[in-house]
């Protein structure tokens, strides 16, 4: 119970404030700023939008703004740099060619104006636009570290759902279906034609509080509400609707007379609201999203299937357990010799395993895999890997990845010679390039699929060799720092002897031989997290912000807990068989849970993706399979420790004659 009321806590503490370390910037009026006799810098008027990578459901593939023929920016404005995490994501972060002043109201201002021809380079950049409206790419600002937010009506829901995106355009095809927000022009689009949102209204709601004797303001939120407007290629702009209230007709992306000309405006309008403060900002968006009574139900589910084989454990090692123990330790020899089960293959149950090697580097990686998540997941329920830091937590995987290779060498050099193995230089070689060469090269195969697509998600040549240096120079080196200390480790002791001449394991029946076992055992850890699959997915795949990290941590203990109990149940009725091939079986048993992601990453894609090319999809299975090895080895670690533990406390416990 304590453990509950803990995690409880810790869900909402990861609420409770923003992110240690960050402060707020004041704004102010030009005005307010001569009159308490600030500077720019510690009172700035102009507020900076920045401008990031475009992304869609409908393809894996993002691609920068300036893709897109959008309004560049041609200041002397430095880009914000951007750390390894948003690098990998292929977040790319620009300044942006819209000009806002605080508290000052802007209507129907133009940006740039863009004109597209029938000739090569022109009619691509306007096929490119056409092919994002279609795969409905969204567009990603940010305003004072805020993503702008498009904020919606969802039927059936009470409050309006606010995506950290806004479209760039909508298609509408001959059949007259529309994707995007074509909906609202409903009885103004055309057949088998695109549209551009080329007019955006910003809502900037700012905190009006006191300051060293002047206004000083945080901003609290940013929404935009896209428009398509066809504007007149010259003349004023017109960007609110006529006197009857209509819409104006929408601007096309189709060349009229040979010639397109798009005039892209904007208008900032700011709202004073003093009911909400700045530390809550990111309220509105994480609530918008219905997922909290979901993954309570998520937990509970978790929690029930936790109660069923700790009962069923119990009952084993309380009762049967028990008995046998009573009955196998009696002074008669005679009646023991009679017995059948687990203790008969006492000589043979510590027997080194086939391919014992590949079994340490499996078990090495794992740890370090575990501990990864394990310290990612803490830092982020207590509010350090929040949305408003962007790029953190896949920074922080990356960097505990690298410093925890020792544990992995370590782990690994222990389990194999508890083996016999002999080849200590062969397991550490392994151990620090198996896996993660494994990773790193299918990550550098689909990287080149982004290089070619032009992707922005494609990983930099530079961060790469960053990469390389950060696992040759710091990780290898760690790796065979733990494998040397753990090899000059005393051998682990088992509590019995093993026999020179291996029994003979006699026929089994259908529902324990392996295949049928490994499969059976990964239903139910699965079933402890498949609810909360589906976040993580919609976090990957549809860009949603995963925030949930209190759940998340919770959702993490119960799976270990889980496969603990699983590993050992199977294990159990295994050794009860006189099957004491256990070592792989029970690693394997667990790490069958990654099998069912993997079918349930394949149902996600068809009921929740649209992906469009060979590229999107190869894309999706890479990073998959990538996310499945990981996951196979973290189940399958924890299945053997648990299975490992439980054998040796048994047999310890056993006399032998």
């Amino acid at each position: 119970m304590f453990h509950v009321v803990f995690f409880i806590s810790l869900l909402t503490l990861s609420n409770s404030f923003y992110l240690p370390g960050m402060a707020p910037t004041q704004y102010c009026t030009k005005t307010d700023r001569e009159t308490a006799h600030l500077d720019e810098k510690s009172c700035p008027t102009n507020i900076s939008l920045y401008v990031n990578a475009l992304n869609s459901d409908e393809s894996v593939l993002a691609y920068e703004y300036r893709k897109f023929d959008f309004c560049q920016y041609n200041g002397s404005k430095s880009s914000p740099t951007e750390n390894l995490g948003q690098v990998m994501f292929g977040e790319r972060i620009r300044p942006s060619p819209y000009v806002l002043k605080f508290r000052e109201t802007v209507r129907c201002r133009e940006v740039c104006l863009k004109t597209y021809k029938n000739n090569g380079d022109s009619k691509k950049k306007l096929n490119f636009l056409q092919r994002g409206a279609m795969l409905d790419y969204r567009q990603h600002w940010i305003i004072d570290n805020m993503p702008v937010t498009w904020c919606y009506e969802v039927e059936g829901e009470q409050k309006p759902y606010c995506a950290t995106g806004f479209p760039m355009g909508c298609y509408v095809d001959k059949n007259q279906n529309q994707n995007g927000a074509c909906v609202a022009y409903a009885n103004l689009v055309e057949k088998d034609t695109h549209y551009v949102f080329n007019h955006v209204t910003i809502v900037i709601t700012y905190h009006n509080g006191s300051i060293s004797g002047y206004s000083g303001n945080r901003l609290l939120s940013a929404k935009i509400f896209p428009e398509s407007i066809g504007h007149a290629k010259t003349g004023p702009l017109t960007c609110l609707p006529d006197k009857e209230g209509s819409l104006l007709d929408p601007q096309k992306l189709k060349l009229d007379g040979g010639e397109l000309t798009i005039r892209y405006s904007y208008s900032v309008l700011f709202v004073e609201n003093n009911t909400h403060t700045w530390s809550t900002r990111w309220d509105y968006i994480l609530d918008s999203m219905p997922h909290t009574s979901i993954q309570w139900f998520s937990i509970v589910n978790s929690i029930v299937i936790v109660l069923f084989l700790s009962g069923m454990l119990a009952m084993i090692l309380m009762r049967t357990l028990h008995k046998d123990l009573a009955r196998y330790n009696q002074e008669s020899a005679e009646d023991v010799q009679e017995e059948f089960g687990w203790k008969l293959v006492h000589g043979d149950v510590f027997r080194p395993p086939s391919c014992g090697m590949l079994l340490s580097v499996c078990l090495g990686s794992g740890v370090q895999i575990a501990m990864i998540a394990m310290v990612t997941i803490f830092f982020g329920g207590l509010g350090f890997l929040s949305p408003a830091n962007r790029g953190a937590f896949l920074t922080t995987s990356l960097v505990l990845f690298v410093f925890l290779g020792s544990p992995a060498g370590f782990i690994s050099a222990r389990i194999y010679k508890m083996f016999g193995g002999e080849k200590w230089k062969s397991n550490m070689l392994f151990t620090a390039f198996l896996m993660p060469g494994i990773a790193f090269g299918l990550f550098f195969f689909l990287n080149l699929i982004l290089w070619g697509e032009g992707s922005s998600s494609a990983v930099p040549f530079t961060t790469l060799l960053a990469l390389l240096f950060m696992w040759f120079g710091i990780s290898v080196p760690l790796t065979f720092v733990g494998s040397y200390l753990g090899f000059k480790r005393r051998v682990i002791e088992n509590p019995v002897r093993t026999n020179q001449i291996p029994r003979q394991i006699p026929e089994q029946v259908v529902y324990t031989r392996a295949p049928f076992a490994i499969l059976m055992g990964g239903i139910l850890p699965f079933g402890c997290i498949f609810i909360q699959c589906y976040f993580i997915f919609s976090s990957i795949w549809s860009h949603q912000i995963f925030y949930m990290f209190g759940f998340m941590l919770l959702i993490l203990i119960i799976l270990a807990v889980t496969c603990s109990e699983t590993a050992i149940l199977l294990c159990y009725f295994h050794l009860c068989g006189e099957d004491y091939h256990w070592w792989w079986r029970s690693f394997l048993t667990t790490g069958s849970t990654a099998f069912y992601l993997f079918l349930y990453s394949l149902y996600y894609m068809h009921t929740q993706l649209r992906l469009e090319g060979t590229a999107s999809h190869m894309l999706f299975f890479g990073y998959t399979l990538l996310i499945v090895m990981f996951f196979f080895l973290f189940t399958g670690t924890i299945g053997f420790f648990a299975s490992f533990w439980f054998v040796r406390k048994v047999y310890s416990v056993v006399k032998i004659d």
